[in-house]
């Protein structure tokens, strides 16, 4: 490449030079960069050519090619945009709004005490004096055992299966299941 000076730089065919001679590898190296996001590679070869024009004392560096200058440029781009993009909240669609209550709207609550409260009346009493003392009263184990008159051992064992039945009644509300053969063989 000949050497551009500073009043080349200016020069649309000076530019037009450096974006022949270094743009298609600049562009692969950016694309790499943005994990295959031609979009952004583009735009972020095309800030690095601005730049370039920019800043004419970069021309008459010392170096034989002006393509570590570019890359490192571009890097730096890059690593910025990306930091910038990880600092902004993440946008959400409109299908998402439309699908999420409202939390001013008590409806969605009340309906789900209710079918709590049905669901927590369907269980034995022994199981649902297990889950009153732990879940409402926010007693430890140990502390629910003691007012029940029962062992820990029984309070972790009746939670467990009433949880399992409230899980079953309400449906809508239950956790993801664990994968498939996870824990097998305990009981």
């Amino acid at each position: 490449m000949a050497t551009a000076t500073a009043s080349a730089t200016t020069d649309e065919r000076a530019m037009v030079e450096l974006q022949r001679e270094h743009g298609p590898a600049l562009f692969s190296f950016l694309l790499g960069l943005t994990y295959g996001d031609q979009q952004r590679a583009e735009d972020l070869l095309q800030e690095t050519l601005v730049r370039a024009w920019q800043h004419p004392e970069a021309f008459e560096g010392p170096y034989e090619s002006m393509r570590p200058w570019l890359f490192t440029v571009g890097r730096r781009l890059a690593i910025d945009a990306r930091r910038s993009r990880l600092a902004r909240p993440t946008e959400i669609g409109d299908g998402v709004l439309a699908t999420t209550p409202d939390p001013a709207d008590v409806t969605e609550a009340a309906v789900a005490a209710l079918d709590v409260r049905a669901a927590v009346e369907s269980l034995t009493p022994e199981h649902r004096a297990v889950l009153v003392q732990i879940y409402f009263h926010g007693l430890s184990v140990n502390e629910a055992a003691e007012t029940l008159g029962i062992p820990a051992g029984t309070v972790k064992s009746r939670s467990y299966y009433a949880l399992r039945a409230l899980a079953r009644c309400l449906p809508g509300y239950a956790r993801p299941r664990a994968r498939a053969g996870a824990g097998a063989g305990r009981r």
